[in-house]
């Protein structure tokens, strides 16, 4: 009988052990934290536009005629957009520093292809070799407010 007791005991004791240790395991797990809102993501697009002439290296314009231009290519393309200024400076092939006027331009609830046909057309209307264009995730969110 003295074995079925010891037997028993470390069945017991097992069994302790383990309900301890779920009961500690529900202590410590993570809680999973409460769930957010997810907001719709989005890719907001941002243009850099130098406004010399590639071959000629003479502006294209005053900064004004430089952003009306703009803003009538890209009035075809899209409902809305943003225009800012920036002076854009590179080392060129002789070592010297080169500058420009240059239009940012930042689209949101676009497409790359509709953003890639606008460059097209901001590249032949200012003579350039390219159109740096920069896709950064997002969130946009139009707020009108409570």
């Amino acid at each position: 009988m003295n074995k079925k007791v010891n037997l028993t005991g470390v069945i017991a004791l097992i069994l302790a052990i383990a309900a301890l240790g779920l009961s500690v395991y529900g202590l410590v797990r993570p809680v999973p934290a409460p769930a957010v809102e997810e907001k719709p993501r989005d890719i907001q697009y941002v243009l850099y536009l130098g406004t010399n002439d590639k071959d000629t290296y003479q502006p294209f314009g005053t900064p004004d005629e430089c952003k009306a231009k703009v803003d009538e290519v890209l009035t075809k393309h899209f409902e809305g957009f943003t225009i800012q200024e920036a002076n854009g400076g590179w080392t060129n092939e002789n070592g010297t520093v080169d500058h420009e006027y240059t239009v940012v331009i930042l689209l949101s609830a676009t497409t790359a292809e509709k953003v890639h046909a606008a460059a097209d057309d901001l590249i032949a209307a200012f003579n350039q070799s390219s159109v740096l264009i920069q896709a950064n995730e997002t969130q946009t969110e139009f707020y009108s407010g409570k």
